[in-house]
């Protein structure tokens, strides 16, 4: 039987009768090359089960250990994000029971955080400036993983689960923010330009991949709503482990036409965590939402306090990088491209892709010819953002070397391109395979020119009456006979001396 569809308010009738209420977390795994508390790996993707040991599973007996490099990590991330680094802080016992939690509770910081008291300026579509306030950015470690076998991939249904504990103990850092208010209708652009902004910044950092498709970087937007002139917020949904900057976006947008809907009609909005749907954009009810005393917080006895010195935090501010926007600006003027034309690169996620195909050896305008056209609309054919797209800016610059060196024709080299995001190998790789270099034999070449000036005839006379422009029929026969790999500009030279 199908469930009744969860009914909706207009997204301007929300705007004109509530007022929305944002708060963004932000999970980011840490880049480390072990866990937070032990030795094992922290490789994606590994057969489950087999980066595991007694600290990480949480055996009787087995004591934690602070990974240095993490706690370096969280500092850099906290003075990135102009926050204070506590001099002394604190691990904690997050209790609660879920299979994926080897120990039932969770190694993390409750009210010491490493960091605290920040802000991260972003910028919306059309160049506004908003500063999103930072409360607090803490370590602790993830979670194991719960395959759910059979039905829709989720608990209910299921037929059974099966839990994979590579991932239980790799280092995280919880960004969590103050509440985000007076976005009014464009609080689901500010919560995707906060997240593509700290996750610009995660990026410069090296402290992480960011991949959100890979779960390095996972979003719960918290959305509620209070009427107009009310003085106090409304009851909050957490929305949890959005895994894409547009579902960001559309997964805030949807929360509030859905609570409008329930205020409007006398509900009451239940506090609650909800799950994304990727197919629809749609939230559905998951549990009910707990508060920081229902989680039992205790002190870790087992470790000591954080306590960075001074000198280290001076010497790890010295070690950030040039920020984010900072370096597109320099970048703008170097491009000498209008601030129009930056914004629409920077708003289909561009930027970093052409500035680091341009470090990779091609021209800045070849890698943004190529970044913003033929590789944009592969993302938008494949249905993911620009930079998710599986190929590297490294192999783009090499696509466009073999062109600027005459091995590809542009036509060709989107051939290459197709068999990279395909999985079929480096640009290399497919040309070998496909057989795609340009035919530079002239015997070859000559071969095919006079088959085709022998089939139109008429096509000779014109050309040897003076009308080279007709040449263009015969270079298109040869370059269909030599599937697209002969030189055009060849062919044409060919042409006309035949005529001659």
């Amino acid at each position: 039987m199908t469930a009744p569809a969860t009914e909706l308010m207009e997204f301007d009738d929300v705007i004109a009768a509530y007022d929305p209420v944002l708060g963004m977390e932000v999970h980011v795994e840490l880049g480390t090359a072990t866990k937070m508390f032990c030795g094992c790996p922290t490789t994606f993707g590994a057969e489950p089960n087999t980066q595991v040991c007694p600290v990480c599973i949480g055996l009787p007996g087995s004591l934690p250990v602070a990974n240095e490099a993490a706690i370096e990590s969280a500092i850099r991330i906290g003075l990135a994000l102009n926050c204070s680094i506590r001099p002394s802080s604190v691990f904690a016992r997050k209790n609660y029971f879920y299979p994926d939690q080897p120990k039932n509770y969770q190694i993390s910081q409750y009210d010491e955080p490493i960091a605290y008291d920040g802000h991260l300026d972003v910028v919306l579509a059309d160049g506004t400036p908003w500063r999103v306030e930072i409360e607090r950015a803490h370590m602790e470690e993830d979670t194991g993983k719960s395959l759910h076998i059979g039905g829709t991939g989720r608990i209910h249904g299921a037929s059974h689960s099966l839990l994979d504990y590579n991932r239980a103990g790799v280092p995280l850092v919880e960004i969590v923010t103050r509440p985000i208010e007076g976005a009014g209708e464009r609080a689901p652009e500010v919560a995707r330009a906060y997240v593509t902004a700290l996750r610009d910044l995660l990026k410069a950092l090296g402290v992480s991949d960011v991949r959100m498709d890979q779960g390095s970087l996972r979003c719960d937007a918290n959305v509620s709503l209070m009427p107009k002139g009310a003085a106090e917020f409304g009851t909050r949904t957490e929305t949890k482990n959005v895994n894409s900057l547009k579902s960001v976006e559309t997964a805030v947008h949807y929360e509030m036409c859905r609570q409008g809907a329930v205020l409007s009609s006398g509900g009451e909005v239940v506090q609650e965590t909800r799950h994304f749907q990727e197919t629809d954009g749609t939230t559905s009810a998951g549990r009910r939402k707990e508060t920081a005393e229902d989680y039992r917080y205790f002190p870790e006895p087992d470790l000591l306090p954080v306590s960075p010195a001074a000198d280290w935090i001076e010497e790890l501010r010295g070690t950030l990088p040039e920020l984010p926007w900072v370096r597109r600006a320099r970048i703008q003027q170097e491009w000498g491209v209008s601030d129009e034309v930056m914004r629409d690169l920077v708003n289909v996620g561009a930027v970093d892709l052409i500035i680091a195909t341009a470090d990779a050896g091609a021209s800045p305008e070849a890698a943004r010819s190529w970044w913003v056209s033929f590789l944009a609309q592969q993302a938008n054919s494949r249905g993911v953002e620009l930079a998710e797209l599986p190929i590297s800016p490294a192999q783009v610059a090499r696509v466009i070397a073999l062109v600027d060196e005459g091995k590809l024709t542009n036509k060709l080299a989107q051939q290459v391109v197709v068999g990279v995001l395909d999985g079929e190998g480096d640009p290399d790789e497919v040309v070998a395979a496909r057989g795609l270099e340009v035919v530079r034999d002239d015997s070859a070449l000559q071969t095919a020119v006079d088959e085709a000036l022998a089939a139109n005839p008429d096509i000779v006379e014109k050309i040897r009456g003076g009308k080279v422009a007709a040449a263009g029929k015969i270079v298109g026969d040869v370059m269909k006979a030599t599937r697209g790999q002969a030189d055009p500009a060849r062919v044409k030279e060919l042409v006309i001396a035949a005529c001659e």
